[in-house]
């Protein structure tokens, strides 16, 4: 999908970026009220992703997004910490260790190489002050579920000594094999919980990206509520299409929202939508309204 594709060139490096389409904004249905205070509730801690606003140069997306009341950008490498920091903004999930979407934990051929990647990355990390690196499943590749966890328990033990080492926690994502990334293992949140009993380890996680679990399981809400615990981080966007999550679209934010409040959560929930709308940060400033429960 050219969305997902884009995503994938981003992880890589932060190119120029899409045209919007010329579509007006409008405030979101359930989004708040114009009359309530522009004050956020401080329950959650809001972040943006990078690569879905890559055509606002980044020094101008972190002023407008404190405006905002967000705290983290997400899916920055250390070329764009310096200037994250200038500005008083967390690296809410770093990237640049991983090799790519496809090409993960859950292939042995691949492990000398991400050995090596996060070897290097994890005490960068620390070293700047932040807690998350981002790493992928990869794809199947004709694997069964049980290959597939065995292999990447057997690749990530190897390197976990070193994150616990550090206080950096590995957050391994959770995306959809339905539409957007075909083939890719980690795409069930059971699967991913499995993982991380049995590598048995704090400073492995997952990343549970909303959009990507309503597409392959549904059951937001309880899935949620059932392995919160092996969730350290949260992205969210509008199903279907990946836009705003406004009325235009299927889920309900603000109970999701509600839920993982609820569970104690006290990480970042990540904006990761592909903007629709000429206004593009009108648009962020509407999702995190929506979000701000």
């Amino acid at each position: 999908m050219k969305t997902e594709l884009s995503r994938r060139s981003a992880l890589k490096t932060i190119v120029a970026g899409t045209a919007a389409l010329g579509v007006s904004a409008t405030l979101p249905s359930f989004a708040l009220d114009p009359q309530q205070s522009s004050m956020l509730k401080g329950n959650v801690n809001h972040a943006v992703c990078r690569w879905c606003f890559k055509d606002i140069d980044l020094d101008t997306l972190c002023i407008e997004a404190k405006k905002i009341g967000i705290k983290a950008i997400d899916l920055v490498g250390p070329a764009d910490w310096a200037t994250l920091k200038k500005h008083g903004i967390d690296s809410s999930m770093c990237n640049g260790a991983e090799i790519s979407l496809t090409e993960g934990w859950n292939e042995p051929k691949y492990h000398e190489r991400l050995l090596k990647n996060y070897s290097e990355m994890i005490p960068k990390v620390a070293e700047a002050g932040y807690k998350q690196l981002i790493c992928f499943s990869g794809n199947r590749r004709g694997k069964d579920d049980e290959t597939g966890l065995k292999n990447c328990v057997d690749g990530l033990k190897q390197i976990l000594p070193l994150a616990e080492k550090h206080g950096v926690v590995l957050v391994m994502e959770l995306l959809n094999s339905k539409l957007n990334h075909k083939d890719y293992q980690c795409d069930h949140t059971a699967w991913g919980a499995e993982l991380c009993k049995r590598l048995g380890s704090e400073n492995f996680k997952l990343l549970y990206d909303i959009y990507h679990m309503q597409i392959d399981e549904g059951d937001v809400i309880t899935t949620i509520k059932t392995y919160h615990q092996y969730i350290s981080h949260y992205h969210t966007a509008g199903v279907p299409g990946r836009a705003e999550i406004d009325d235009t679209q299927e889920l309900n934010y603000p109970a999701i929202v509600k839920a993982i409040v609820a569970t104690g959560f006290k990480g970042y929930l990540a904006q990761e939508f592909i903007p629709r709308y000429k206004d593009k940060l009108k648009s962020l400033s509407d999702a995190v309204k929506i979000c701000d429960v």
